[in-house]
């Protein structure tokens, strides 16, 4: 015999099983709209709360503009990243998002508790962030994986451009020792002092005793140096200076300081003008190819708009 509480049990398990079936009856008749999706990417759907939360992210992150335009663009992009990077057996670990948490936070200097705290305040919630991370994430890794073997540019126009960027006064190559006059916490001048050790210079050779005479004064081989690897005012000032010359006195971050040349030649090296280039040339490139990618990734998918 079923005792009454029996019944009554098995009444509500029965009775929150019709209910639930009901609701999922009722969601698979209702139409999208009507659940709150905005769009569908193929079969991704977005969600009026998740451009919401974006938007709010977004200006979290000073973005301007029509930010729930954005944040739906935005959403949509990484819908089709996320699909892509599957085919590509692309995936992102919750530890890899975690880790990015902890990053992000870091780089803010707060804990993870406090960036939450913050997000709560301003609308956001932590899966909103985590959502972001993610898809970063696997952009990424198309990037390294797929998009980054796109990018091709020719070496020898590389080295035509570096012909024509580089300058008669970044034509040597040097052996510099720097002199340094040191300034308590890094304030103040000791152009005073350096230039009595400009004036009783006389050469490489005798540069580090001449600093035992000064308070407060190293000198440290600087070794081998293009001029294209020193800051354009400072290559201007040593090609008008012979071997054994010394540079004005510049007040950089650890003190004043000057340059001596202890070896000078003639040597055009484009590498590191070239080098620049290439990393200029390949971001731009780079930036293209993806912008190219996901354009591509839109033309082949199934993008529904409910409202």
């Amino acid at each position: 015999m079923k005792t009454m509480q029996g019944v009554l049990r098995h009444g509500i398990r029965y009775g929150l099983g019709c209910t639930m079936a009901a609701v999922l009856v009722l969601a698979a008749a209702l139409p999208a709209a009507a659940l709150g999706v905005r769009v569908t990417v193929n079969q991704t759907q977005i969600t009026d709360a998740q451009i919401a939360q974006r938007a709010k992210l977004l200006k979290l992150q000073s973005q301007k503009g029509n930010l729930e335009k954005t944040a739906e663009e935005q959403l949509i992009d990484e819908a089709l990243e996320m699909q892509d990077a599957k085919n590509y057996n692309i995936s992102v670990t919750d530890a890899q998002v975690d880790a990015q948490v902890t990053s992000m936070a870091q780089g803010l200097r707060m804990s993870e508790d406090k960036l939450q705290q913050i997000l709560s305040a301003n609308g956001v919630g932590m899966q909103t962030l985590r959502d972001q991370i993610k898809a970063s994430l696997a952009l990424n890794q198309l990037t390294q994986n797929v998009i980054s073997a796109r990018v091709t540019f020719s070496e020898a126009d590389l080295a035509k451009q570096a012909a024509t960027k580089i300058t008669p006064a970044q034509s040597y190559d040097y052996i510099l020792k720097q002199v340094l006059f040191l300034t308590p916490n890094g304030k103040g001048s000791r152009v005073a002092d350096a230039n009595r050790y400009r004036a009783r210079f006389k050469g490489c050779d005798s540069a580090v005793e001449l600093s035992q005479s000064f308070t407060d004064a190293a000198v440290t081989d600087i070794g081998r140096r293009h001029a294209t690897q020193l800051p354009a005012t400072l290559a201007a000032e040593l090609a008008k200076l012979p071997v054994g010359g010394i540079s004005q006195p510049h007040q950089e971050a650890a003190g004043t300081t000057m340059y001596a040349i202890c070896s000078k030649e003639e040597a055009k090296d484009l590498t590191f003008i070239t080098n620049q280039l290439r990393q200029s040339e390949g971001t731009t490139a780079l930036k293209d190819q993806t912008d190219k990618y996901i354009a591509d990734l839109k033309s082949k998918a199934k993008i529904i708009y409910s409202k």
